[in-house]
C-alpha cells in the first residue's frame, strides 16, 4: 500500500513531510552504459547508480536466451526485503502513466536479482525511454522509503550493440563441454565424426574463455589387442588430446593425463559397439565458480 501512495505523491509533496524518500538515478549528465561482456561466451551491459551501485544485464552461450539482472548495490540488504519494479516516466516526459514490472523479494547479504522476463521487459522500457525503478522500505528505517532508478539516458546506442552481441553467442555452454567423452576408431588415433565435432566445440569455446583452471583426461581402450600395447595406446591418446589443449593456450601444469589401458570397460567388449564405446578418452574441464 505504501507504495502506490509513495508513486501517487510525486504529484502530492506534502506526504514527505513524515516520511523520507532517497531517490537514486543518474543525472542527465552521469547516465552512462557500457558494454562491459562482448564475446560469443558472454554478452554484459552495465549502468552506474551514482551513489548506489551497478546494474547489470548479463546473457551467457547456451542453448537457451537467458537473461540475468543484477542490482548489485555496495550495501547489500541487511535483511529479508520486499521490493516492487515499475516502469516510471523520466521527469522531463510528465504525464506518462507508469507499471508495475514484478514484486521482487531481495534475501539478506545479497544483490538483488529479477526474474528472467522481468528482465527482458525491463531492457523493452529502457529502449521506449522509461526509467524502470525498484521501489523498497529503508531495511534500516522502515519509515523511509528507497527508489533506485536505471536512467534510458545514452542507453539505444549500447543496446543495439548488446543485442548484436547477444545474436552472436554460441548455442552451448560451458557446461556443456565441461564433460566430454570422445571415441575412437578400431585400432588407432582416429576420433570418431561424433568425437570430432565434439571437440570442435571445446576448441571454439575455449578460444573465447581465458579462466580454465584444471583439465584432467582419462584414456581408455578396448580388450582387443595386447595389455601393453592397450596401456601404450590409451596414453598417447591422452597426449594427444593434452597437445590439443596445450595449443589453446592452457597451462600445462593444469592439465592432468592418466592411460588407463583397458582397464575401467563401460561396455563387455563382446560386440564392435561395445569395444567402441571402451575406446574412448574422458575430459573433465572446471574453472572458478
Amino acid at each position: 500500500m505504501w507504495l502506490k501512495v509513495l508513486i501517487a505523491s510525486t504529484l502530492c509533496m506534502p506526504f514527505f513531510a513524515t516520511a523520507e524518500l532517497r531517490h537514486y538515478v543518474a543525472s542527465l549528465d552521469q547516465s552512462q552504459w557500457k558494454l562491459s561482456g562482448n564475446t560469443p561466451i558472454i554478452c554484459r551491459l552495465e549502468h552506474d547508480i551514482p551513489a548506489y551501485g551497478k546494474a547489470v544485464f548479463t546473457s551467457i552461450a547456451g542453448k537457451n536466451h537467458n537473461l540475468n539482472f543484477s542490482l548489485d548495490m555496495w550495501l547489500k540488504p541487511d535483511q529479508v526485503t520486499q521490493a516492487t519494479l515499475m516502469s516510471m516516466a523520466p521527469a522531463w516526459r510528465p504525464g506518462i502513466l507508469s507499471k508495475e514490472i514484478t514484486e521482487l523479494t531481495y534475501q539478506k547479504y545479497f544483490s538483488g536479482e529479477v526474474p528472467r522476463n522481468a528482465a527482458w521487459s525491463m531492457l523493452a522500457e529502457l529502449e521506449r525511454g522509461m526509467e524502470p525503478t525498484f521501489y523498497y522500505a529503508d531495511w534500516y528505517n522502515q519509515a523511509n522509503k528507497i527508489a533506485v532508478g536505471l536512467s534510458a539516458v545514452n542507453f539505444n546506442r549500447n543496446y543495439r550493440d548488446f543485442k548484436a552481441c547477444l545474436a552472436g553467442l554460441l548455442p552451448y555452454s560451458f557446461d556443456d563441454i565441461a564433460f566430454t567423452v570422445l571415441t575412437y576408431e578400431s585400432g588407432g588415433s582416429e576420433l570418431t565424426r561424433f568425437s570430432k565435432s565434439q571437440i570442435a566445440k571445446v576448441q571454439e569455446y575455449l578460444a573465447y574463455d581465458s579462466e580454465i583452471e584444471l583439465v584432467l583426461i582419462d584414456a581408455y581402450t578396448d580388450s582387443y589387442g595386447g595389455r601393453s600395447i592397450n596401456q601404450r595406446v590409451s596414453e598417447q591418446r591422452a597426449d594427444s588430446v593434452k597437445n590439443f589443449f596445450l595449443s589453446a593456450g592452457i597451462n600445462q601444469d593444469r592439465i592432468h593425463t592418466v592411460g588407463h589401458g583397458e582397464r575401467r570397460h563401460v561396455a563387455s567388449n563382446a560386440s564392435i559397439d561395445e569395444r567402441g564405446r571402451n575406446r574412448r578418452v574422458v575430459i573433465r574441464i572446471s574453472k572458478p565458480m
